[in-house]
């Protein structure tokens, strides 16, 4: 049809190929929330695994400090050296120590945990401060984590 010498498209004519852009634009925004869907996943997960991580450390330094208050007497014994426990003085923190390399990733070496004891007075008046300091290195982590607890054992 003509309408003063202008040719008319067919409506339908001009309307062929929208549908088809339609559904590839759908399937664009479909896509790009399927991918942050999975970027939150990976994100909790990894938020999951830190927090079990620094849970587990919490447990182990409270572990060992209940074990101090117990063995009041031989507190000297849990005193270890940075980074080296194969130096470990006595059996009792040796032991710790291999149950926190057991269940934190890295925690040997110089991720080492490490208890530190600080004696202020005498007799009575006699406080022991216990630094506790668990450290590991979540793996495809290039960062070392740690968790540190300091207590006073009094008598």
């Amino acid at each position: 049809m003509t309408v003063k010498g202008i040719q008319m498209n067919n409506p339908q004519s001009r309307q062929q190929g929208v549908m088809l852009l339609e559904a590839l634009i759908g399937i664009l925004i479909f896509s790009v929330g399927i991918l942050a869907l999975i970027g939150m996943q990976a994100t909790a997960m990894r938020a999951t695994i830190d927090a079990k991580y620094r849970s587990e450390a919490s447990f182990l330094a409270n572990e060992i400090i209940g074990r101090m208050w117990v063995d009041r007497a031989n507190l000297a014994n849990y005193v270890t050296s940075p980074g080296t426990p194969a130096a470990c003085p006595a059996a009792p923190p040796c032991v710790w120590i291999d149950r926190v390399d057991s269940l934190l990733p890295r925690a040997v070496g110089a991720n080492a945990p490490e208890i530190a004891i600080v004696t202020n007075g005498a007799g009575v008046n006699m406080t022991t401060e216990v630094t506790v300091t668990v450290r590991w290195q979540p793996p495809g982590d290039t960062t070392v984590s740690n968790h540190v607890a300091v207590t006073q054992i009094n008598g």
